[in-house]
């Protein structure tokens, strides 16, 4: 399902998931991620020739969304009380806290409007106050000031100007849009299953693997599991995933990308 927006409605990250999740009218304590990611991303493709200090937002969002994804697809993690660990939890508190703090707005600014409806009477206020205006005097203005010290003012506003700029961000280029199917990625993965029978999940990466490459690459394995060609073990939660390939990878078929 293809969505149109103009990209100067939404605020934010947040604001453009409150709008997809009323657009569906579907329940914020159940959100569909993977039908949310999907129009989600439609609307960060739209972005890729906006300013980069409007698109970084959205994309710490969009690897956020592919995470949870990815996640919905491994059996949930249980607490310490023996309950399943949603992960879509923190999305929907801070989907909740925004959406609490954008009614409060709303509302105040409606206590702002309904305050400029108040009018004084116009002949109620004399004449001699509503035209009066304060004497302004030249001499005191421009008291004690010469040529010496409007240079340094003028250099001082050229400073203040200079320090506005990001040292950082103003040295950023445009952002490339990388493309990383998991068809492509797939075809890797099958030949280095080809040469290892057992492997971590480390040794599938390049050394120069971005973060969407890794997320796909990971989306893949996912899907291997789930197919019943690889097994895979992991012994803490922050230690390597170790993979071992259990039947032949030349009975892979391609992976149909949603």
């Amino acid at each position: 399902m293809s969505i149109s927006v103009k990209l100067q409605v939404f605020e934010g990250p947040l604001d453009l998931l409150l709008h997809l999740i009323d657009k569906n009218k579907v329940n914020i304590y159940d959100i569909p991620i993977s039908m949310i990611t999907e129009q989600y991303m439609e609307y960060v493709d739209a972005l890729k020739d906006e300013d980069l200090n409007v698109v970084s937002e959205f994309l710490v969002m969009a690897a956020t969304l592919l995470d949870i994804k990815a996640k919905m697809l491994l059996p949930r993690e249980v607490n310490e009380e023996g309950e399943e660990e949603d992960p879509r939890a923190e999305l929907v508190e801070k989907l909740l806290e925004y959406k609490l703090f954008k009614a409060m707005a709303m509302e105040l600014k409606d206590k702002q409007m309904d305050a400029t409806k108040s009018y004084y009477r116009k002949e109620s206020i004399p004449p001699e106050v509503s035209n009066y205006t304060p004497p302004i005097d030249l001499n005191e203005v421009v008291s004690g000031i010469d040529l010496t010290k409007l240079n340094a003012i003028f250099h001082d506003v050229l400073r203040r100007k200079e320090e506005k700029i990001d040292p950082v961000r103003s040295k950023f280029g445009k952002i490339e849009k990388e493309e990383v199917s998991m068809s492509e990625k797939l075809v890797d993965i099958k030949a280095f299953m080809k040469n290892y029978k057992a492997f971590s999940f480390r040794e599938l990466l390049d050394a120069n693997s971005s973060k969407v490459a890794v997320i796909v690459t990971f989306l893949v394995i996912l899907e291997l599991i789930k197919t019943g060609f690889v097994t895979v073990r992991q012994d803490n939660t922050a230690d390597d995933i170790f993979i071992t390939v259990i039947n032949d990878p030349d009975l892979i078929e391609d992976i149909e990308e949603d």
